[in-house]
Order: structure tokens, then sequence, then C-alpha cells
């Protein structure tokens, strides 16, 4: 799908997407955030 990853691309180059991305690295670096992604992984993916 070149479209849809050009879409993306283009969002990762906006402004808005430069704040998502730095908020998202932000949320990584926060130990209980990545704690917090972990288990909501695991749900999805069916370990409990």
């Amino acid at each position: 799908m070149p479209g849809m990853m050009n879409r993306i691309k283009q969002f990762a180059r906006s402004p808005q997407g430069r704040r998502a991305t730095e908020q998202a690295r932000r949320a990584a670096a926060d130990p209980r955030r990545r704690a917090q992604a972990q288990r909501l992984l695991g749900r999805l993916r069916g370990h409990r």
C-alpha cells in the first residue's frame, strides 16, 4: 500500500505528527507508562 505509507510519512513530518512522536517518546521513557503498555500488549496478545 504505497498510498498509505505516503500518508504516514506526511503525517510524521507535519507539526502535529512531530508532537505525537515526541509525546510517544516521552511516554516510552517513563517506567510506569512502559509497564502499563507492556500489560496492555500482553492482554491484547492473550497472555495474562
